[in-house]
């Protein structure tokens, strides 16, 4: 059987940091407001003229690095985003001719903070229906380019950044001790699309509008189908919870990672957190946070790491990886 095993990881976050103090000179909230509700304390924001493709190229070059590899080495790129540099053409398509690579394909993945999920499992298909043999798979966003700075429920939440992992094709017995993507496993609910949605879009108003939330039911959701998806995962694979090394979390909320591992008994010392720092990069979130433990040293081969994630939508998965 043909895995996904994943040879590079990489990160970029811009170098621009705003901190929760100083939101609160612009509008009516706090630190510890933010700390207690979300446990973000800061977050990485774009600077004027920097683009999604720009966060993208840092990424993938970084992980292209980490993998010894040329992107002329690439058969494909996928790019999770829902902040686009155009609305057209694909950002995977600059990013593709920015790392000049001149074959293959490239484009785009679009389902909000689920999107690196979604994208892995595309990736992992195109691998094992031998389409592509080496796939670039980034998640990167510029949402502080949809935030209404004026709503303190909303404009706290988010950050800048991106991420990346190379996929290869590997040769593998078919079983859970296998190397690479084990599974990735897709949910969504489309009735839901009034909790988590932008107001605006190039067919509705020609605008690209800004983020709007029900905070409090998408909490209720979030830790019921990502708790879900998790289980749904790793008795696919023939595992238990405990069996599970890492948990790489989408970085939405704080109580929203504390919410789902009381639900599943999962040791918080397994989930992987970054959400202080970095505050919620949409796509971005779980290749961000999957860069920070493999180059930490935390993630190790062989390890089992499981990672999920919840957007707009609404959209929710997680993928089972051996490292």
């Amino acid at each position: 059987m043909i895995r996904s095993k994943i040879v590079g990881c990489g990160a970029y976050l811009p170098p621009t940091v705003l901190t929760n103090s100083e939101i609160a000179k612009k509008i009516d909230t706090s630190d510890e407001w933010i700390r207690e509700r979300t446990g973000i304390r800061q977050r990485h924001v774009v600077a004027p003229g920097e683009k999604t493709s720009d966060l993208a190229l840092q990424a993938s070059r970084n992980a292209l690095a980490m993998a010894g590899m040329d992107a002329n080495e690439l058969d494909l790129i996928v790019c999770a985003t829902t902040t686009p540099d155009e609305t057209f053409p694909a950002t995977a398509t600059t990013l593709q001719a920015r790392l000049n690579m001149n074959h293959g394909a490239a484009f785009d993945v679009q389902a909000v903070c689920s999107g690196f999920i979604y994208g892995m499992a595309v990736a992992d298909n195109f691998i094992k229906a031998g389409m592509a043999k080496t796939v670039l798979l980034v998640g990167a966003e510029t949402m502080s380019r949809l935030l209404d700075w004026n709503d303190r429920t909303t404009c706290v939440l988010f950050g800048d950044g991106a991420g990346a992992v190379i996929l290869q094709a590997e040769e593998g017995k078919g079983d859970n001790t296998d190397r690479g993507v084990l599974n990735t496993k897709l949910f969504s609910d489309g009735r839901l699309h009034d909790l988590l949605y932008v107001d605006g879009g190039p067919s509705s108003t020609q605008t690209t509008g800004h983020l709007r939330m029900q905070g409090k039911e998408v909490f209720r959701h979030a830790v019921t189908n990502i708790s879900a998806a998790i289980v749904a995962s790793v008795e696919e694979a023939g595992l238990t919870i405990a069996d599970i090394d890492w948990f790489v979390p989408h970085q939405a909320n704080q109580r929203i990672l504390d919410g789902t591992a009381r639900k599943l008994g999962i040791d918080p010392k397994k989930v992987v957190t970054t959400v202080a720092q970095h505050g919620n990069t949409s796509a971005a979130s779980v290749p961000l946070a999957l860069a920070t433990a493999v180059s930490d040293g935390r993630i190790k081969r062989g390890q089992l790491v499981l990672l999920e994630a919840m957007g707009g939508g609404f959209t929710w998965g997680a993928s089972l990886i051996r490292w």
